[in-house]
């Protein structure tokens, strides 16, 4: 084995890179070592337990006690989805607390339906725990809270929680800032006229969400006007100065009675907010003004970027190290019967042959644009538990559940195009079976599915160990490759048979329909990206035409709809890149099927551990 790795200069590269870029993002994580980072373990009510990044600036002691800022992800998003604003904040001197949401990460499920309301996600323990002292070089006067959509949720909740509490108790709240992004629709009087803590708000001008608020079309994100913003603000202002309209980047209020209140409005979409250097800056001068700053940085100073970027390069080229990785595993003498000549292309396309090929493709995408929501709306019905947000353990992941009903449909309906346009034309102008590459004995199918489990463990096997090291995994923004719990497994294992029609349909339709004689390389893979992600492109592009167009997005009939929408952002690169990896492993075997296995194995539990899940445990 330590030889055949010896030879395989590409995989060689590519975990020095991976390794490489770890060390250096890892510095920038700690401030270059100017910050301990430590994952933790909350056990809260209930069974709950509560996963955290703990980051302590080197200068906080019990001697020299700092602020604390809890940092909450939102729906869909585990902790390292935030990791910018956490490494600003320390490096600024604040202790941070980078929370796994419950049912999100690492954390457990919660025993709440609605645990960003009622628990904060699990922010509301952790205050509560922080408060009591059980981190000696906080300052427990200093503890602050920040989210962003469902986590900017779970902080507004956490003003009225510990509001409430300090006003049954007579004492100021626990909670003594609070900074909320991308999230408006709980800026109620209800909600609000019982909060203790100073309060920041910041919302994206073109949030595709805005359809909910109280305003319509560009109104509605327009935080100078919007009712929202105005109550925030006059909620704490006598009835003789009470605005009209909002100045954006004023403070209102006194901080010292944590009455503060200031309002941002970037001109940004929803999902790219936490990653601007404009809203990251506004939400940094926020905590200098409540808090100060140990370290006092400018703003504009940060260094969060250069951490993405190198994580983005672990990402691409962890994906491109399943390649070579496979290839040596290939070598061994146990693999080597699996690889065989590669069949013979299709006949070059006729013109006939070039307009059926066109027909399928539009037809395809057409089938795969227009089936999305609708099975959004049928994985309601089949998955009535995690669609309510209860815990169980049959398909417990809510947002995933749709994603695999179209997979399944579409990859069925793929196998029946594939086979029909062969019975009624490929047949009659020169296709043959054998170029499809289906041909293959039990046993090396057998020994094809041991090679897929190990490359699949071999992948997530170098993760663990670079974040073992480093804590650093392979992401970019809100896309990311993590490490996964022992659980995981069975998630996986229960969503790979649906999910792997999808794969299989499209290893054989990538090489068995779309590989033509004479046609180059790099043009075949191309058309075969765009033809297995085109469908998904189209409902992005209607989406956000018609929200440049009016305002509102196309699907806002409900927010599961909205969500699963802006979900594609995640999947359409996988989609786009799957038909490549299915024509070089075909390329390798001469066979259709070990593409679908590895595939469908890691991009799967890529999926479902960026997703939440509701398991009972």
């Amino acid at each position: 084995m330590i030889k055949h790795l010896q030879k395989n200069k590409l995989l060689s590269y590519c975990l020095a890179i991976i390794f490489v870029s770890s060390i250096i993002a890892s510095f920038i994580q700690t401030s270059f070592n100017k910050v301990e980072i430590e994952l933790r373990e909350l056990k809260t009510d209930d069974g709950q337990t509560l996963i955290y990044d703990l980051y302590k600036p080197q200068l906080a002691t019990s001697e020299n006690k700092v602020p604390f800022v809890i940092v909450v992800p939102g729906f869909q998003r585990s902790k390292e989805a935030l990791s910018n604003i956490a490494i600003e904040l320390s490096r600024r001197g604040l202790a941070v607390a980078l929370i796994d949401p419950y049912a999100q990460g690492m954390s457990s499920s919660s025993t709440s339906r609605i645990a960003a309301t009622t628990q904060g996600y699990g922010m509301f323990a952790l205050v509560d725990y922080a408060y009591d002292g059980n981190f000696p070089f906080v300052d427990t006067k200093k503890i602050g809270s920040t989210g962003h959509s469902m986590g900017g949720n779970a902080a507004i909740r956490g003003a009225d929680y510990f509001g409430k509490q300090a006003i049954k108790e007579n004492k100021e709240s626990k909670l003594h800032s609070v900074y909320i992004s991308g999230y408006v629709l709980t800026l109620r009087n209800e909600v609000l006229k019982d909060s203790r803590s100073n309060m920041g708000v910041s919302y994206a001008y073109y949030d595709e969400g805005a359809f909910r608020n109280e305003l319509k079309g560009w109104d509605a994100g327009n935080m100078e006007i919007a009712p929202e913003s105005l109550r925030v603000i006059n909620n704490v202002l006598p009835s003789t100065d009470q605005i009209s309209k909002v100045e954006l980047g004023n403070y209102y209020g006194n901080k010292n009675n944590n009455t503060l209140r200031v309002i941002f409005n970037e001109r940004l979409l929803h999902p790219f907010q936490p990653y601007n250097k404009e809203a990251t800056a506004n939400q940094i001068d926020y905590f200098e003004t409540v808090f100060g700053f140990p370290n006092r940085i400018d703003s504009s100073n940060q260094i969060w970027q250069y951490k993405e970027l190198l994580t983005l390069i672990n990402m691409i080229l962890s994906l491109i190290m399943i390649v070579p990785l496979t290839r040596t595993f290939l070598r061994l003498k146990i693999f080597s019967a699996l690889i065989k000549p590669v069949p013979e292309p299709l006949p070059a396309q006729t013109k006939d042959g070039k307009i059926v090929f066109w027909s399928i493709f539009f037809v395809s995408a057409t089938i795969a644009c227009v089936t999305f929501i609708p099975m959004v709306g049928l994985s309601k019905i089949f998955f009535v538990e995690a669609a309510n947000r209860e815990l169980t353990w049959f398909f417990p992941q809510r947002m995933n559940n749709s994603v695999m009903l179209w997979a399944a449909l579409n990859g069925t309906i793929g196998l029946i195009i594939f086979f029909l346009s062969y019975y009624f034309f490929g047949r009659h102008h020169g296709t043959s079976q054998d170029s499809w590459g289906l041909k293959i004995s039990l046993n090396e199918l057998s020994k094809t599915i041991l090679l897929g489990l190990i490359v699949f463990a071999s992948y997530y096997l170098i993760l663990f160990v670079v974040y073992f090291f480093f804590h650093i995994d392979y992401r970019f923004w809100f896309m990311g490759v993590r490490v996964f719990q022992p659980e995981m497994i069975l998630v996986l294992l229960m969503y790979f048979p649906l999910f792997f029609i999808f794969f299989f349909s499209n290893s054989l339709r990538v090489n068995g329909s779309m590989r033509f004689k004479n046609q180059a390389e790099w043009k075949s893979r191309l058309i075969a990206g765009f033809a297995n992600s085109l469908g998904l492109i189209f409902i992005i592009i209607i989406q956000y035409s018609v929200f440049a167009a009016t305002g509102a997005v196309y699907w806002s009939s409900n927010s599961t709809d909205w969500l699963s929408v802006n979900l594609l952002f995640g999947i359409v690169p996988m989609m786009f890149i799957l038909p490549y990896f299915n024509r070089i492993f075909f390329q390798m075997t001469g066979r259709v099927y070990l593409g679908p296995i590895i595939t469908c194995l890691i991009f799967i539990m890529i999926l479902s551990t960026n997703t939440v899940i509701y398991l009972p445990i």
